[in-house]
């Protein structure tokens, strides 16, 4: 796979015929993407926990300056037990992937404990699992029009509102979502 080809740092858009209850109507940022297969986070399915919750969990102790209201997000189907924090850089925390100049995923606990001192990046997303692909399924997956991609946005990952990510990511491409039918076929 060359690197052109790769769609790390790109969203992958579920069409409306994609009824795996995974990804139905989800956005996923993918972090890599190569040969190897493709790693990504679902961007637009919230759960009811928020950072402090995981703080509690990780017995991590909070502190007068922990935001209280950051949410966690399932990031999809894969280890849903380890978190992966969508952030901005420059910071590197000690388990960090750089994405792009303006997006970084890391999955340390040393990013948890900042947080909890109110030292962390300004942007943050916060998820529960991953989604993952092996050597060549995704490739095959975008051959099937179940997906749709585009270049990422951080504007989407961390300041729209969870609720209109699907439609932002899809207009990003070309899109209008609401004139696709959620019926599959091929001529």
């Amino acid at each position: 796979m060359s690197e052109s080809s790769s769609l790390t740092n790109h969203f992958l858009i579920a069409l409306p015929v994609l009824q795996d209850p995974n990804f139905s109507r989800t956005v996923t940022y993918i972090c890599e993407h190569n040969s190897d297969g493709a790693m990504g986070i679902v961007i637009n399915r919230p759960c009811d926990l928020e950072l402090t919750d995981i703080l509690h969990h990780m017995d991590i102790e909070q502190t007068p300056k922990t935001p209280a209201d950051i949410p966690v997000h399932i990031g999809g189907p894969v280890q849903e037990d380890r978190g992966f924090l969508l952030h901005s850089p420059p910071k590197r925390w000690d388990s960090t992937l750089v994405i792009s100049e303006h997006i970084a995923v890391t999955t340390s606990r040393d990013l948890l404990r900042a947080l909890a001192l109110g030292e962390g990046p300004k942007e943050l997303f916060i998820a529960l699992g991953y989604a993952g692909w092996g050597p060549g399924q995704l490739e095959q997956e975008l051959q099937q029009d179940s997906w749709l991609f585009s270049p990422a946005s951080r504007e989407i990952i961390f300041h729209t509102p969870v609720e209109k990510r699907w439609d932002a990511a899809a207009t990003l491409a070309g899109v209008d979502l609401n004139l696709i039918s959620n019926i599959g076929g091929h001529a």
